[in-house]
């Protein structure tokens, strides 16, 4: 999915704006929101630019993190790679209908 751009001085005024905002509120969540996104802005402005994200991969990457997990009982390592392969695919997660 590639996200809605807009240009570079527009979102540099509007993200100034918002963490002036943040910063000027005497609530500490919304401090610590301008602190956070001022800390991944390089990355947040990358998104914006280009509309690319790395979301497929850290679900596959937690998906395996989880199999890994649950895995304590498996006897050797290619059983835990053939169930590790099974649950990263689309056929094993039902996306894919065979007749």
């Amino acid at each position: 999915m590639i996200a809605y751009t807009i240009t570079g001085d527009v979102t540099i005024g509007h993200a100034r704006w918002f963490l002036t905002w943040c910063t000027d509120a005497d609530i500490p969540e919304v401090r610590t929101l301008a602190t956070t996104i001022d800390r991944w802005w390089p990355e947040i402005a990358e998104f914006i630019d280009t509309g690319h994200h790395n979301a497929k991969s850290e679900g596959i990457n937690r998906v395996i993190k989880l199999v890994a997990r649950n895995a304590f009982g498996f006897r050797n390592a290619d059983s835990q790679r053939l169930r590790t392969r099974c649950v990263t695919t689309r056929r094993a997660r039902g996306h894919l209908r065979t007749a």
